[in-house]
């Protein structure tokens, strides 16, 4: 079955649930490096995925109110998000798909109020698993 191409500058829109942690999320952007260009842009392959990086992210993971801050990447793809036959150069094309693996790594972590005088407590989770899609602006190419 074929999908649309992804190409340089298309979204990956992140879910907001992490597991336990939920994550004010921004979109990221692939930047494509294939050989192979659709509507004057550089199509994504393989690999592109790991060009994907949503630092500064906000989140929370209760009882860890007090907000903390990660970033956002690209764990894996799901099986249908590599061209199982179209290739540019020797390298399998990325399309759109359904979901895929993301990660949230925390950089400040949220912190658990304490009944004063103690300090809050630290969200002491260093790595939160969720999933995104992407969003393309590719009408034209479809590979399979």
């Amino acid at each position: 079955m074929s999908d649309w191409v992804l190409v340089d500058g298309d979204q990956a829109l992140f879910e907001p649930n992490f597991g336990a942690a939920k994550v004010v999320a921004r979109p990221g952007r692939l930047t494509g490096s294939g050989p192979l260009n659709v509507g004057g842009k550089a199509a994504c392959v393989d690999g592109d995925e790991g060009s994907v990086s949503v630092p500064g992210c906000i989140y929370v993971a209760p009882p860890h109110v007090i907000p903390g801050t990660g970033t956002l990447t690209i764990d894996s793809l799901a099986g249908d998000q590599l061209a199982s036959t179209s290739m540019t150069g020797s390298i399998k094309l990325m399309v759109k798909g359904s979901k895929f693996t993301a990660k949230f790594s925390v950089a400040s972590p949220a912190m658990q109020p304490q009944p004063a005088p103690a300090p809050p407590k630290p969200d002491a989770t260093t790595e939160y698993s969720g999933s995104g899609r992407f969003l393309t602006t590719n009408r034209k190419t479809k590979a399979g």
